[in-house]
């Protein structure tokens, strides 16, 4: 079940208030400029599915974001990066929708860390220069459709911020 945690940087132990409504989920963080909605494939999607099948059964979705967001290229993720579990930037929207699988996307905002756990049928967006940092457990299994300007501005720059040592972890 996707969920929205909110935590004082304060108390990392504790939240402040869990969601797990859509609605909530997606009001909660909208008023960040960060998007989440659920989307449902045209198609079923087999295990094992290449990107392109991946891609096909939410063509209609993915096609209509792309040209309101003015992406360029998308593609199929299905490995983690152990280093995005670091505070980071990225210098463009981060994009991501979870056709398979399951990720814990950590926001810090201001004074408090959202933390969205993004399930099969999740889209989130998150505005380029959010710190944030990415946990997709310790035995990766996801199938993820990435969204992208371009490819080259999906670098990331790290803040050297420690925080994330802090907070549990997506399998705690």
């Amino acid at each position: 079940m996707s969920s929205l945690s909110v935590y004082h940087l304060s108390t990392p132990d504790i939240p402040n208030k869990v969601l797990t409504h859509l609605e909530d989920i997606a009001s909660t963080l909208a008023e960040h400029g960060v998007r989440f909605e659920r989307w449902q494939a045209s198609a079923p999607i087999q295990a094992g599915a290449s990107e392109q099948e991946v891609i096909a059964a939410y063509r209609q979705c993915i096609d209509a974001l792309m040209a309101e967001r003015g992406c360029t290229d998308v593609d199929v993720s299905r490995e983690a990066d152990a280093g995005l579990l670091d505070e980071h930037t990225c210098e463009e929207e981060l994009l991501r929708f979870f056709a398979a699988g399951r990720g814990l996307f950590n926001l810090h905002i201001g004074d408090y860390l959202y933390a969205v756990l993004c399930e099969k049928g999740d889209l989130i967006g998150v505005p380029a220069g959010t710190r944030l940092w990415l946990d997709m457990g310790e035995e990766p299994r996801f199938v993820a459709i990435r969204m992208f300007n371009k490819r080259e501005s999906q670098v990331v720059r790290f803040t050297g911020d420690k925080i994330a040592e802090a907070f549990p972890r997506l399998d705690d």
